[in-house]
């Protein structure tokens, strides 16, 4: 498992009967977790006096009840600066468990001796983006939500990277990528973090496990003659890390040679030492001979 654990500003304190207690900064949230399925003891004071909860409907969805948090706050990794704000569907604006790819793909980056062009895919709110570009890579980010990129640059802003070669899209992944097919345009490097079912902004349906081959093999049409790596990430059950990395196999190793590995990816639990885990990541890289 590839584990997430240089945060300082974050941290899985606890986890119990389906939930999840984190420190966000200096607030403490609870959350559901469907990989939480253990019954252990609540001790930590930190379950009594979180800042907010989100609860679980047995509907589906949920809602938060807040007791004493900011509409908005900021947490640092390094030097990236994430604002974050509770939203629906539980979320913060931000997974850190994703900084262990941050680092892996951020090294390759500043190890490459050239200049590197990267491609965002379902983008969010940026944190693979500011990762990639304050490595010194040229980023293209791309997601369907003009909000969540709005986000996105907010955070590059607070990162000072405010005016980094960073382009900012709101578009359909697929159809972006079809476009700079025909544009004839590449990219060294490409990551992608495809949600299980969404829509694009003309409403273009998206469901993972029907499109994700086939957008594999689109992808590939954009690496470069010499690209440095391939980043995929699923929070989708059903694609497990065997999945992932047969389609890396397949599609990309072929072409380029270089190395395919997939893992699961996890959060350490200080409370008890245990690693959560958080989906899965599907990578390659190539570390030979640029010229070849």
């Amino acid at each position: 498992m590839w584990i997430a654990n240089h945060w300082k500003d974050y941290e899985v304190i606890d986890t119990s009967a389906g939930e999840k207690l984190e420190r966000w900064g200096k607030y403490l949230l609870v959350r559901p977790d469907p990989q939480v399925i253990w019954n252990t003891p609540k001790e930590h004071k930190g379950w009594r006096n979180r800042n907010a909860h989100y609860h679980r409907s047995s509907k589906g969805g949920g809602e938060w009840e807040f007791f004493d948090l900011p509409d908005t706050w900021k947490i640092q990794y390094k030097s990236l600066t994430f604002h974050l704000q509770p939203f629906k569907f539980k979320h913060t604006g931000l997974f850190p468990e994703q900084a262990v790819n941050w680092d892996w793909f951020g090294e390759r980056i500043r190890n490459s001796g050239r200049p590197v062009k990267v491609l965002n895919l379902f983008a969010y709110t940026g944190g693979a983006t500011l990762a990639a570009a304050e490595a010194g890579a040229s980023v293209t980010h791309v997601d369907a939500s003009k909000g969540m990129v709005n986000w996105a640059k907010e955070n590059a802003a607070a990162s000072g990277l405010g005016e980094a070669p960073i382009r900012w899209l709101v578009d359909d992944c697929v159809k972006f990528v079809e476009r700079e097919i025909r544009r004839g345009n590449h990219y060294d490097g490409i990551i992608m973090d495809p949600p299980s079912y969404g829509r694009g902004p003309k409403g273009e349906i998206w469901k993972i496990e029907e499109g994700i081959y086939s957008f594999i093999q689109l992808c590939t049409k954009l690496l470069s003659a010499q690209p440095l790596f391939f980043l995929i990430n699923s929070y989708t059950t059903g694609l497990q890390p065997a999945v992932l990395n047969y389609m890396i196999q397949s599609e990309i190793c072929p072409k380029f040679g270089g190395m395919a590995e997939a893992q699961e990816i996890g959060l350490p639990v200080s409370g008890n030492g245990l690693v959560l885990p958080c989906g899965a990541s599907g990578r390659w890289w190539f570390d030979g001979d640029l010229n070849r």
